[in-house]
């Protein structure tokens, strides 16, 4: 079993950049938009979701490249490397919610 390299591109680090990049782009904008029942707030503040978007794309590829190469591998299963690798892409973007959450809750 070879050790994946920090940032190197694989399944699990693609799967993890697109739902990092996706959910990212929109994760500042989730709580503003519950709490005002508006949901034109996704999108109310354009630079800081593409701020997010990059965040939350990097990191969802470094954290899918890592944790869905290792399961894949030990799973030796192609799917199970691109599920956790999204699933892993999931962990910034729910940060970021939570940012937006106490940001806008204030």
């Amino acid at each position: 079993m070879r050790a994946p390299g920090f940032g190197e591109a694989n399944l699990g680090a693609m799967a993890g950049a697109v739902v990092g990049g996706i959910g990212g782009l929109f994760a500042l904008g989730i709580a503003p938009a519950i709490i005002a029942r508006n949901p034109s707030y996704l999108v109310g503040t354009p630079l800081l979701g593409l701020g997010s978007l990059l965040v939350c794309g990097i990191l969802g590829w470094l954290l899918g490249g890592q944790i869905g190469y290792r399961i894949g591998d030990r799973l030796r299963s192609e799917k199970a490397e691109i599920i956790t690798g999204g699933l892993s892409g999931l962990v910034p973007v729910i940060l970021m919610m939570l940012l937006g959450w106490y940001l806008s809750a204030r």
